[in-house]
């Protein structure tokens, strides 16, 4: 029942027949994703990355099979033998635990063991050791924004050269960088550790995000092609159209994302301790979710924002609208004023069984 009920739904939106006016609305979008954009950038202020050891640079030790995963006895341990510094301790599973400091030298990493050893009650070979520097975690720095610049110019040029249309480009440019920032702020709000992982997590819903406004854009131009031809609908309502046709689609595409990211996150990472996959799982399931709402509700109608203000495009709206008002004043209905439904200009119907060539009875000839 909920299966045919969600494909009549999405049937209506295809036809035209069910309409929800998404581009005629976007001062409300655009509304909502400044104040939270604005929200996300105040977070990133004011709190900061919480940048991991990756890339501030200083030593991890990893404690397998401890008798608690308590963090207490990790901080005292390190609080006696380096003295002042508050270490970063987090439980790994049920019986690791991790402890970061800032970088030590040989005689005190020994040491350090030890004591930790004695306050996990764990032998000294179960611990290892890492020392990462500082300019490792710049250079991942670096590469990330150098490869984060290169992937904006390839899709400008890209889209630009496939939809001849930069104001397309220009229009999924922000909605990447609108879902980029707020991913980050939402990340730094929270304050979970930025590990590589978390860099990975934030290209790729860049990736994410990038498809499913190509995929609405590709129906936004195939509708507004013959825009200017006709004098049935404005090219605002039409790209509304092309909205509404891939809305199930890019519904059905973030659930079956968000999914297993969801899993990951909240069953793994917190239900079984799966310290070291939350990172990634946390920008992941925000990204995509913030990639939804920008693909429908900001790429689109921004695009139509741009588009009219071209004088041809506003002529043609300005003469739609002047026609619908003349036939109501004609009719003396209020048609000037009805919300119109809009349909496809060139509507198709799907043939099921009867689209499929017929078969030849054996013996007979065509």
């Amino acid at each position: 029942m909920a299966a045919s009920r969600m494909s009549r739904w999405g049937n209506e939106l295809y036809s035209g027949a069910r309409s929800y006016d998404i581009v005629g609305r976007r001062r409300t979008w655009f509304v909502i994703s400044l104040v939270v954009l604005a929200a996300s950038t105040g977070l990133l202020l004011l709190r900061g990355l919480n940048t991991g050891i990756e890339f501030r640079g200083g030593a991890e030790l990893t404690i397998s099979g401890a008798a608690t995963t308590e963090q207490q006895p990790a901080i005292d341990a390190v609080t006696s033998i380096v003295g002042d510094e508050a270490p970063r301790v987090s439980s790994l599973g049920g019986d690791s635990v991790r402890v970061q400091t800032l970088s030590i030298d040989k005689e005190t990493s020994d040491d350090l063991e030890a004591a930790l050893a004695a306050a996990y009650e764990v032998d000294p070979a179960e611990i290892s050791t890492t020392s990462i520097g500082p300019t490792w975690g710049d250079d991942v720095t670096s590469k990330a924004l150098r490869a984060l610049v290169i992937f904006l110019g390839l899709v400008a040029l890209v889209m630009t050269v496939y939809f001849r249309d930069w104001r397309m480009a220009a229009a999924a440019i922000v909605a990447l960088l609108h879902d980029l920032v707020i991913t980050v702020g939402l990340y730094a709000g929270i304050g979970w550790e930025v590990t590589p992982a978390t860099v990975i997590g934030f290209l790729t819903i860049l990736g994410y995000s990038l498809y499913d406004t190509v995929v609405v854009f590709d129906k936004v131009r195939e509708n507004v092609a013959p825009a200017l031809d006709q004098r049935r609908y404005t090219y605002g309502e039409l790209a509304n159209l092309a909205v509404n046709q891939t809305l199930v689609r890019s519904i059905n595409t973030s659930v079956v994302a968000v999914l297993p990211v969801a899993a990951i996150l909240f069953i793994g990472a917190f239900l079984l301790g799966a310290g070291t996959l939350r990172d990634i799982a946390l920008a992941l399931f925000i990204g995509i979710l913030v990639g939804t709402f920008s693909s429908v509700f900001v790429a689109t109608p921004l695009l139509v924002w741009m588009r009219e203000r071209e004088p041809r495009v506003a002529e043609h709206t300005a003469m739609i609208h002047r026609l619908r008002a003349e036939a109501g004043a004609t009719d003396g209905s209020d048609a000037g004023h009805e919300r119109v439904h809009v349909g496809a200009l060139v509507p198709g119907q799907h043939l099921g069984s009867r689209a499929q060539p017929r078969r030849r009875r054996p013996g007979r000839r065509p």
